[in-house]
Order: structure tokens, then C-alpha cells, then sequence
């Protein structure tokens, strides 16, 4: 029995020791918003509130009961209230006076920075006791904001990821899809200003080869919370005026019963063409692109936005077109550069295509010309040797026949002496 008494009056004690101790509280206040800064009590009359941070007092407030704190309504129109706010504080923070009397001695702190953050202790006496409580206060910037777009500033295509005014700074990853075998090696930029939050701006080259590639940046906050990412793809495609043309907008499959934005630019402010709602099934077009574009929203809950552009028209419709699927903390962009060819283009093209012709028979003519003289010459050349030759021949026969018949003549017995023969002959015949 006396051991059984003794662990009773343990457990007793220990009841007694921590019926007054308020666990602490850990609060987390966004910048430049309000913060509360939880604190409540046993009620009791002439309430004395104090905030410490550090052991240093930044806020006081003080009641006195002029009647007894029987009736909440009297006590708070018969109440004399003083209230101290240090410098660091100095009108952003207060308490609810018509709730002290109900014990609540919540801090209000308006417009809250990064020089907020610590630990807070709250200390309440009253006529019947004090209290005490703690409150650890963490400041943070969350996300807000997160935007992916191709840069070409630094000289060759890039996309470059950006997420401003946020803390501490959040830690930055890419990947593509469908997956590369290449390494990605971004490049990650963190500035803080003088507030203390941060700029973060990650480039990451693009890849060669892969045109038709989604590049995809995730920023995750060390507080955690949700992660944020955005996609991005590029693409340029043609089409013919009057000729319907789809340009196609393909989600990622992480992205389920997205919400599709369509808009277009030509070197003019961006114009709305359609929205679509994948929960409600309603889309909204504005004029006058309701009569030239159509949407399957059977599609678009499964990723595919593509838009079906009809009869366009060379310089109406040729520009850029953007789609974006979005859900809460992700958002899937896709930008296409459309050329309509207009009949200026094919009027263009038929006269270059006639000057390439003239130029084409110029050139067949001079080829068929030089042809000519080259084929005249060699004609010329040809019939002039056979007209020159039997003159020639007819020239060396002559001489070799006066040759052959000297020579026959001087061989033979009848011309031996010359014209003497001719008369020897004669003077033979005679004397027969």
C-alpha cells in the first residue's frame, strides 16, 4: 500500500506542477500580412498584459476595473484601458480590449516582416494569479508566383525559370519530358534585397536536336508546403489561307482536370481567345475569334487543348499562340508560332517563279546559241578540207604522172637521145 501511495502522489504532484503550463506554440506568419499571436488566461479584473521577445517587453496594456468584472458588457464601458507599444512595434500591434476581460490576450501584429521572427512569451496578472505562455513566430514569403519563358539575351535559346520576393530561398530543379539522356546543367542565381527576400532566377540551355521537348522547372520552399512547377514547349507551324488549321496543346500527364487559356499576339497586345473550365465543362470565346476557332472539351480533362482554327486568314490569324493548362501550383504553357500563307504569298511565289523562268530561258537560249556557232564551225571546218583536197591530190597526181612518163621516157630504148631518137627513127624508116 505504501507504494501504491507513493507513485499516487507522484502522479499528483506532477498534476499540480503542469495544470499551469501552456505548451508553446509555433505560429507562422506570411510577409506583409497580419499574424496572430495566441494567448489566453484564467478572467480575473485589473488585467495586466505583457508581449516579451527576448526578454524584452514590446507591447503592454493595462486594465482597471472601476466596478466589479461581473458584467462583460459593464466592464467594458466602465473599463480604463492604457496601452504601450515599444518603437519596434510601434502601430502594428494590439490586442481585442473587449475580449480581455473574457481572457484572451491575443497579439494582433500587422504588416509583419522577417525582423518578426523569434520567440514570444506572453505574461498575464491579474487579481487572482499570472500567467505565462510561449509563442515561437517563423516568417516566411511563400510562392506566389512562378514564371518559365525562352530567353535569347544571352546570345543563344535558353529558358529561364524566376520566382521573386520569397523566403527563405526555395531550391530550384529541371527536368524534360519525355526524359533526356543529356545532363542539365542550369545555371541558379539567389538575391536577397534589403527586405531580406529573395530573387530566383535559374537558366537552363536548350537542348539541340530536340524541338518538339517540354522543359520543366520545380521550385520547393525548405518550409515546405506545396512545390510549384511550370512546363514550357516551343513549336512554329504553317498553314494555308482558307484552309482549317489545328494547332495542338498537349498537357503533361501530372496535370489532371486542368483549366485551358487560349490567347494570341502579332506584335500587339495579347488578345483572350477562349477559356475552358475541365470541373464545370463551360467555355467562354470572345469575338471575333468565336467564329474562328472550335474546342473539343471532351479533350481537354485528358491534356489535349489543341485549338481547330478556321478559315484563317493571312493577316489576321498569323502570329503567336499561346495555350496554358493550370491547376493550383502548376501550370503547363505552350507557345506556337502560326504562318498563314496569304495569296500575297502565292502571288509572291508565282513571280519569283516567273523570273526564275525568264532567267532559266535566257540562259537555255545563250546555251542553244553557243551550241549553234560551236556546231557551225565544226561544220565549216568539215567541208572545207574535202574542197581543198582534190585540188591537192589532183596537183601531186599530175606531178607524179609528168614524172613517171620523163622517167618511162628516159628508160626507154626509143627515147635514148632525146628528140636524136625521134630523128633516128625516122632516118630508119627511111632507109626501109
Amino acid at each position: 500500500m505504501s507504494a501504491i501511495h507513493t507513485w499516487a502522489f507522484f502522479f499528483l504532484w506532477i498534476g499540480f506542477a503542469t495544470q499551469d503550463k501552456t505548451p508553446d506554440v509555433t505560429v507562422t506568419c506570411f510577409v506583409s500580412e497580419e499574424c496572430i499571436l495566441p494567448c489566453s488566461f484564467q478572467p480575473g479584473d485589473k488585467e495586466t498584459i505583457e508581449w516579451f521577445r527576448q526578454d524584452l517587453v514590446v507591447y503592454k496594456f493595462k486594465r482597471e476595473d472601476d466596478d466589479d468584472a461581473g458584467d462583460d458588457s459593464k466592464d467594458d464601458d466602465d473599463s480604463s484601458e492604457e496601452h504601450h507599444e515599444p518603437e519596434q512595434l510601434a502601430g502594428r500591434a494590439s490586442v481585442f480590449p473587449h475580449l480581455v476581460s473574457r481572457g484572451n490576450a491575443t497579439l494582433i501584429l500587422r504588416g509583419s516582416g522577417l525582423k518578426d521572427r523569434g520567440t514570444y512569451r506572453c505574461h498575464v496578472s491579474t487579481s487572482t494569479g499570472e500567467h505565462n505562455a510561449k509563442v515561437i513566430v517563423k516568417v516566411e514569403a511563400p510562392i506566389r508566383d512562378l514564371s518559365l519563358e525562352l530567353s535569347r539575351l544571352s546570345g543563344y535559346e535558353e529558358m529561364k525559370c524566376t520566382v521573386r520576393n520569397v523566403f527563405p530561398a526555395p531550391r530550384v530543379t529541371w527536368a524534360t519530358e519525355p526524359p533526356t539522356f543529356e545532363d542539365l546543367r542550369p545555371v541558379t542565381r539567389k538575391l536577397a534585397d534589403k527586405q531580406g527576400l529573395y530573387t530566383v532566377d535559374s537558366r537552363l540551355k536548350r537542348l539541340n536536336g530536340q524541338p518538339d521537348l517540354i522543359y520543366i522547372c520545380k521550385v520547393t520552399s525548405s518550409y515546405g508546403g506545396p512545390a510549384w512547377t511550370a512546363s514550357l514547349r516551343e513549336r512554329a507551324i504553317r498553314g494555308n489561307q482558307g484552309r482549317d488549321l489545328t494547332i495542338p496543346c498537349f498537357a503533361p500527364p501530372y496535370l489532371n482536370n486542368p483549366f485551358l487559356h487560349w490567347s494570341f499576339s502579332n506584335s500587339e497586345d495579347p488578345s483572350h481567345i477562349l477559356t475552358y473550365d475541365s470541373h464545370s465543362g463551360h467555355s467562354v470565346s470572345t469575338p471575333p475569334w468565336d467564329n474562328h476557332v472550335e474546342l473539343d472539351g471532351f479533350r481537354v480533362p485528358f491534356g489535349d487543348g489543341s485549338l481547330r482554327l478556321m478559315d484563317p486568314k493571312h493577316s489576321e490569324h498569323s502570329g503567336s499562340y499561346t495555350c496554358v493548362f493550370s491547376v493550383p501550383y502548376n501550370t503547363h504553357t505552350e507557345h506556337t508560332d502560326v504562318t498563314i500563307e496569304g495569296s500575297d504569298d502565292k502571288r509572291l511565289v508565282s513571280e519569283a517563279t516567273s523570273h526564275w523562268w525568264i532567267v532559266g530561258l535566257v540562259i537555255a537560249v545563250l546555251v542553244l546559241a553557243l551550241a549553234g556557232m560551236l556546231a557551225y564551225l565544226k561544220l565549216r571546218g568539215s567541208t572545207s578540207k574535202p574542197r581543198n583536197d582534190p585540188e591537192e591530190v589532183t596537183e601531186l597526181h599530175s606531178v607524179k604522172d609528168s614524172g613517171a612518163d620523163s622517167r618511162l621516157n628516159e628508160g626507154s630504148p626509143l627515147n635514148v637521145g632525146g628528140t636524136n631518137g625521134q630523128s633516128g627513127l625516122q632516118t630508119g624508116t627511111q632507109l626501109t
